[in-house]
């Protein structure tokens, strides 16, 4: 449980803000001082009208407690690296509210059908009532957090797009605030998804509680520094070790890195470290257990800068774990990642396996992308990708 804030004033983001500026922790940016303005808005808002102890919809309506709405929340939306995360971050820690959670979007609705399934099986086994799940779900959501934070807001499964609307409905008459950053604005979420009609209404409901805000801008600040470093780091070594935690700082500047999961058809896969758009494996965490190629996908689209530290010499002992190297490889490639990475030796010599053997074959092509993809050439591309 997070503890409160003794005061929380008007302008109290941008002094941080202003703070981290002049000690050099980020570089001010006009784009983003508009959010922290509009963040600053909602905390004294949010002073003005406590959250904890909100009556929701249900009370209001038959006498029991105040009917006064509660504060609009707050959208921001732009490309990558524009240091939205940071901002809600900056924003969640100076929030005067005690039932508040932060969560990746996608965790959050995992959650959300976890709990609908314990519902259900509750009823079935005669400890609860109740064919909707939805309705007592919200209410114990909205019961352990007033303020809900999301990061990376983005819906593409159609079991969550199906019941955003309701679900949302009901935590906001709960009187739930929510801030949320996203790549993309409100009209484009779930844009080519199937029966999207159905998920418009969700669409029309954020609006009329949230406002919306373009963050604006294409330099991604934390690229245009890691565009500056080694991204392929060979022998491993202090040196090695060095570089790669220089390089984690500045992909997660001004983020707190820490375990995340990713849900892929039910199972979890765990990331050891993760913050805002970047994940941190060791060779092991991904080339070492079952992973297929539905799994380095769904790691990808969650998290487009991947490290991973460690890549040993691989020889025909460890075909498995250099054929999931040469999968992960070309899901990086595919999707145009950003992988900074630590090995033992530089690509070409990666694998010691028979030659002429199909794993030998393969993993040229793999040593072939890793080259490519530390390159100036290909950084610049990313960038231009970015900047489209």
């Amino acid at each position: 449980m997070s503890s409160l804030p003794e005061t929380t004033a008007v302008g109290a983001l941008r002094s941080r803000y202003d703070r981290l500026a002049a000690e050099g922790a980020i570089v001010p940016d006009p784009h983003q001082a508009k959010v922290v303005a509009a963040l600053d808005r909602l905390l004294s808002d949010l002073q003005a009208r406590p959250l904890d102890n909100r009556p929701g919809f249900f009370t209001r309506l038959f006498g029991g407690g105040r009917d006064e709405a509660a504060p609009r929340g707050l959208y921001v939306y732009g490309t990558v690296g524009r240091g939205k995360t940071m901002l809600m971050d900056l924003f969640l820690e100076a929030a005067p509210v005690e039932k508040k959670r932060r969560a990746h979007f996608n965790d959050f609705m995992a959650d959300v059908h976890d709990r609908i399934g314990r519902h259900r099986a509750a009823v079935k086994a005669g400890g609860a009532s109740g064919d909707d799940p939805i309705p007592p779900v919200a209410k114990d959501l909205a019961e352990q957090a007033k303020l809900l934070c999301f990061d990376e807001f983005s819906v593409t499964d159609i079991a969550d797009a199906m019941i955003l609307s309701r679900l949302f409905t009901a935590l906001f008459d709960q009187g739930v605030v929510l801030v949320a950053t996203s790549n993309v604005a409100p009209d484009d979420l779930y844009r080519e998804g199937l029966n999207r009609q159905l998920f418009l209404p969700f669409i029309g409901l954020l609006k009329r509680h949230v406002d919306v805000l373009d963050i604006g801008g294409t330099q991604d600040h934390r690229m245009a520094k890691l565009d500056r470093l080694p991204v392929y780091l060979a022998p491993l070594g202090p040196d090695a070790e060095a570089q790669m935690d220089e390089a984690w700082a500045i992909a997660t500047e001004g983020q707190r890195p820490a375990p995340a999961t990713v849900d892929v058809k039910g199972r979890k896969i765990a990331v050891p470290q993760a913050a805002g758009g970047a994940a941190r494996f060791q060779f092991a965490d991904l080339c070492s257990q079952p992973l297929a190629a539905r799994d380095y996908l769904a790691i990808v689209e969650r998290f487009p800068t991947i490290f991973i530290d460690g890549i040993p010499i691989l020889d025909a002992a460890q075909r498995n774990e250099a054929k999931r190297l040469i999968l992960l490889v070309d899901v990086l490639y595919d999707r145009h990642a950003t992988l900074v990475a630590s090995a033992a030796a530089e690509p070409d010599d990666l694998f010691k396996g028979r030659p002429g053997s199909t794993e030998a074959f393969e993993f040229a092509r793999t040593a072939s992308r890793l080259n490519e993809m530390r390159s100036a050439e290909w950084r610049a591309a990313q960038d231009e990708r970015e900047a489209h």
